[in-house]
């Protein structure tokens, strides 16, 4: 098996989403979302972290036209199947899947997690999927920020003359 071939199997369409999850009966399901636009410490920390909550880890990634409405017209700085690639290739990764909406809602209501984890700069009660977890009955956990990595940063200092 090709090395791209592993990936791909990795990189679950939004319409395979309830077949792939049909599989996985009896698993407890961590699910977390994001951008993930220019892989950082940060960002391999956090989803390693997430990923020993539970028996795997699945991660939404927002679409080019949905980073481009959170982030601005710059962003993102790679392709959202650039970005899919480069995560499936972490061995904390089960599964990865884009969505168009600016929040993971319709995906979560498919992937059906058992844990939903994001990273320290939010807060639970302020999460747009907040209410759907909760019905679900899905534990939300917010793990910590690793202090000063961030895309943001990487970005301001790319910019900044050495």
């Amino acid at each position: 098996m090709s090395f791209y071939s592993n990936l791909n199997s990795k990189i679950i369409s939004f319409d395979q989403i309830e077949s792939k999850r049909k599989d996985l009966e009896g698993k407890r399901i961590v699910f977390t979302n994001g951008c993930f636009d220019i892989l950082h410490p940060g960002h391999v920390t956090y989803l390693s972290q997430a990923r020993d909550l539970g028996d795997l880890l699945w991660i939404g990634v927002n679409s080019d036209a949905s980073v481009r409405r959170l982030k601005g017209e710059s962003r993102p700085i790679n392709s959202c199947e650039d970005r899919m690639i480069v995560l499936a290739a972490l061995s904390a990764v089960d599964f990865v899947s884009s969505f168009a909406e600016d929040t993971p809602l319709e995906m979560i209501k498919k992937v059906k997690p058992s844990v939903h984890s994001k990273g320290g700069d939010y807060q639970v009660e302020t999460l747009p999927e907040y209410q759907i977890l909760k019905e679900m009955g899905a534990d939300i956990q917010i793990l910590p920020f690793v202090l000063g990595k961030s895309t943001t940063k990487i970005l301001e200092k790319a910019k900044s003359p050495s």
